[in-house]
């Protein structure tokens, strides 16, 4: 195909891609009117399967197909950082180095980091209640970690953040939210159906599926955030290339 033919071929399937947008804005409701069928009815199936947060019973129940696709995207970045930033042989690791830490940022980030942890563990515990979820959870839990790095020093948080079990535990938070969808096809329903009892309204144990697949995603995103960091933080501060150290000493033997 020559590049005057695809450039035909683009232009030709831009103007109907711009056709069928046309189209499509043409029959949306206008702006601040009152008909909102989508947000009446995800609602009304909300409260139906008594889920106090809408946005919970969207994510983990009417939409929990597309939210288990969120959730990949976010592992498989974890796993492509793993395998592309792991130590290679023509690379050592150096004991990082004792930071110095002003004593007022030392006080707020001890304190602040088990409020921090608590408030996130509480984000992802209350997801199919108020605002907030294992999303946003596992990012507060997840960056609560962090703060020992900003009050002490990266040997602190190495002695708290032992990378290989966060790892099993973020495949484990993608198995559980598979497990849970695929339990709901032996009770002869469809993937992800929200198939358990659905409890008391306004309860930690209301909503039926929603909460074991909220807390499934708090567990990945949280241990899933860890590692990712924990690669980045690897290769600024512990790990070398062996090649360059040996050149920056032939380089200062030269010297003197």
């Amino acid at each position: 195909m020559s590049r005057r033919l695809r450039l035909w071929v683009l232009l030709l399937g831009g103007l109907g891609v711009a056709a069928l947008f046309a189209a499509a804005c043409g029959e949306l409701p206008r702006w601040g009117g009152t008909w909102h069928p989508y947000g009446d009815r995800a609602v009304h199936a909300a409260l139906t399967r008594h889920t106090a947060n809408t946005i919970s019973s969207v994510n983990f129940d009417q939409r929990a197909f597309d939210t288990l696709g969120e959730e990949s995207i976010l592992f498989g970045a974890v796993l492509g950082t793993v395998v592309l930033l792991r130590q290679t042989r023509d690379e050592g690791r150096l004991p990082p180095q004792p930071a110095r830490v002003a004593p007022p940022v030392r006080r707020y980030a001890l304190l602040a980091l088990p409020v921090t942890l608590l408030i996130g563990l509480y984000v992802i515990a209350h997801g199919q209640l108020s605002p907030g979820g294992g999303f946003q959870g596992g990012i507060v839990a997840a960056t609560a970690l962090h703060l020992l790095y900003v009050a002490v020093d990266y040997r602190a948080l190495e002695r708290i953040r032992p990378v290989g079990l966060y790892e099993v535990a973020d495949a484990a938070g993608e198995a559980a939210y598979l497990l849970v969808g695929g339990a709901a096809l032996l009770t002869g329903a469809a993937f992800l159906t929200n198939f358990l009892p659905y409890g008391t309204f306004n309860t930690l144990s209301s909503g039926g599926t929603v909460p074991l697949l909220n807390a499934a995603i708090g567990v990945e995103v949280a241990c899933g955030v860890v590692v990712l960091l924990a690669r980045f933080l690897d290769q600024a501060v512990e790990i070398e290339d062996a090649r360059r150290d040996d050149g920056r000493a032939g380089t200062e033997a030269g010297e003197r």
